[in-house]
């Protein structure tokens, strides 16, 4: 792995780890202790709370960002993997690669179902490899499906 993709890989870590350190979460995601940690936040940071215009302001940035980095963190969680693993099994087996975006080492497969993952980590290289292989589905089942952290980030219409 070149330095560019080590870096790239930090940076979601690093914003993994950001989100963790927001909600206080140490090792292996809880959704229980998640679930009461957010809403704390959500309390301590609503705009309403705030008459000061500027701090009010501040506090739709924050709330925002406990928003995303709480959704984010349920997406990845183990309890949401694996309540979510049969699913995910059937989509990835059965459901041919309708689309595909690579940006700065995140991979996005949109399934012929409509459910989209986002794939963490995926360098250039093996997106190349990804985008040449004669059948990508092969590809992916090989490559990509459990050999990176994942989450699905669309659901079927």
């Amino acid at each position: 792995m070149n330095i560019f993709a080590r870096n790239l890989k930090l940076l979601y870590m690093k914003r993994i780890n950001e989100y963790k350190k927001m909600f206080k979460v140490e090792g292996e995601i809880n959704l229980k202790e998640l679930k009461k940690t957010y809403r704390d936040l959500v309390k301590e940071w609503h705009p309403d709370k705030f008459q000061d215009e500027e701090k009010k302001e501040k506090a739709g940035i924050v709330s925002t960002k406990i928003i995303d980095g709480y959704h984010f963190l349920v997406s990845i969680a183990p309890e949401t993997k694996a309540a979510n693993l049969e699913e995910y099994a059937s989509i990835t087996s059965a459901s041919n690669i309708e689309d595909f975006q690579h940006k700065s080492m995140l991979l996005e497969i949109t399934f012929a179902c409509g459910t989209t993952y986002e794939y963490f980590g995926v360098n250039k290289n093996l997106f190349t490899k990804f985008v040449n292989s004669g059948k990508r589905s092969n590809f992916a089942k090989r490559k990509l499906y459990n050999s990176f952290l994942y989450r699905k980030s669309k659901k079927a219409a």
